[in-house]
């Protein structure tokens, strides 16, 4: 009970500190395959329990966010006013634009049919991939197995859904082009009712006429915009959307082969916490010298189970600072000898290139961590350091 008040502790001072102060004070402890408790399995298990009952209440899982809203507009053109043949000319050239109208009137029927159908597609995927999701985390919230069958079927399935709301926004893309086409009739004949009024041999019907067929094309044309101006925003918050899916799919994946759950993906949560794309570049790895690290893992065994923590760590850290880069350090033993000491090295170098394949697996673009090595003589295991930049 001592290690659960002391993580709970530990996890409490993390949620307070302010922005600035995350390079000052070392934000988790090191990450270990030692026995916390130092003592005989009957104590060992009471830490274990604890961490168990901690990440149950501290981690949430990584639900899918809720599709944007789509727009609820419903275009339905107004109709073409019939006239009289007069015989003359201009009466002729009402009778073809009537005809274009009509014709480009029946082009929008069609066009809003299709976003209406498109947008009870997007519906009926959303939904079912969002189950399909909730499963799984629910699953993985309690606890399973690594690469556990089931979930990976579920997880292919809800790949099939976001692909499938991936065709449904393309399919919204390729209409927003063919009303980009109809805006263009519309301003086309316009141009052309208006012009007719300057052509010699008219009668005054015919320009009763044009006027009627003016007045019609205008309101076509402010029934195209609106369409299009909804359209348009349908495909940049869906678009958004599936993007955003995607990277936590991505984590969801990591989270299945590892049996355990984590979050939303690290750039998601870098952009929730900015208001808007974050693009950062590394750089060349910094001096760590006096600087704390945010997470050690210490290799002392295989199969460290260091994932949950270095999300958790890294997360927090993107929820106050989403512009933050990270330095990843391989530190050896710089005791035992020259070739003792190689050899070390190349582990460490292959541990942290794993953990910055998690890293990456959890959504943290590449860019944003600048890998370096060292040994250190405080060493005694192959270690890997994450440091804030």
């Amino acid at each position: 009970m001592k290690f659960k008040g002391f993580r709970t502790l530990l996890v409490g001072s993390v949620l307070m500190l302010p922005a600035c102060s995350f390079t000052d004070d070392s934000l988790w402890p090191s990450l270990t395959g030692e026995d916390p408790a130092g003592g005989n399995a009957q104590t060992a298990a009471a830490p274990k329990a604890a961490t168990a009952q901690s990440q149950s209440t501290q981690t949430q899982p990584a639900a899918a966010s809720s599709q944007p809203a789509l727009g609820t507009g419903n275009f339905v053109p107004s109709g073409v006013t019939s006239g009289a043949a007069t015989g003359t000319f201009v009466g002729k050239k009402v009778v073809e634009l009537r005809e274009e109208l009509r014709r480009l009137q029946g082009n929008i029927s069609g066009q809003n049919g299709g976003l209406q159908k498109l947008r009870a597609q997007l519906v009926g995927n959303s939904q079912r991939y969002h189950g399909t999701i909730a499963a799984v985390n629910a699953r993985l919230q309690v606890g399973t197995t690594p690469g556990n069958p089931i979930l990976v079927q579920q997880f292919k399935s809800a790949q099939s859904d976001l692909d499938r709301l991936a065709q449904d926004v393309a399919s919204m893309n390729t209409l927003q082009n063919s009303i980009s086409n109809s805006a263009t009739m519309s301003s086309f004949l316009s141009e052309s009712a208006k012009a007719s009024f300057a052509i010699s041999g008219a009668i005054d019907e015919d320009h009763q006429q044009l006027a009627i067929l003016e007045d019609e094309v205008n309101r076509t044309d402010v029934l195209i915009d609106r369409l299009f101006k909804e359209v348009t925003n349908d495909v940049r918050r869906q678009t958004n959307y599936v993007s955003t899916e995607r990277a936590n799919l991505n984590l969801m994946s990591a989270g299945i082969k590892a049996g355990e759950i984590y979050g939303g993906s690290l750039l998601n949560v870098a952009m929730a916490g900015s208001g808007a794309g974050v693009q950062v570049t590394a750089g060349a790895p910094l001096s760590t010298s006096g600087r704390r690290p945010l997470v050690v893992v210490r290799f002392d065994r295989n199969d460290v189970p260091y994932q949950q923590a270095l999300y958790n760590a890294v997360s927090r850290v993107l929820e106050k600072r989403p512009e933050a880069v990270f330095d990843l350090v391989a530190v050896a033993p710089s005791s035992g000898g020259q070739a003792r000491v190689a050899l070390n090295s190349n582990k460490a170098r292959r541990h942290a290139e794993g953990v910055l394949r998690s890293l990456i697996e959890m959504g943290l673009p590449p860019a944003r961590v600048a890998v370096s090595a060292k040994t250190a003589t405080s060493a005694r295991n192959n270690e890997v350091h994450l440091y804030l930049r």
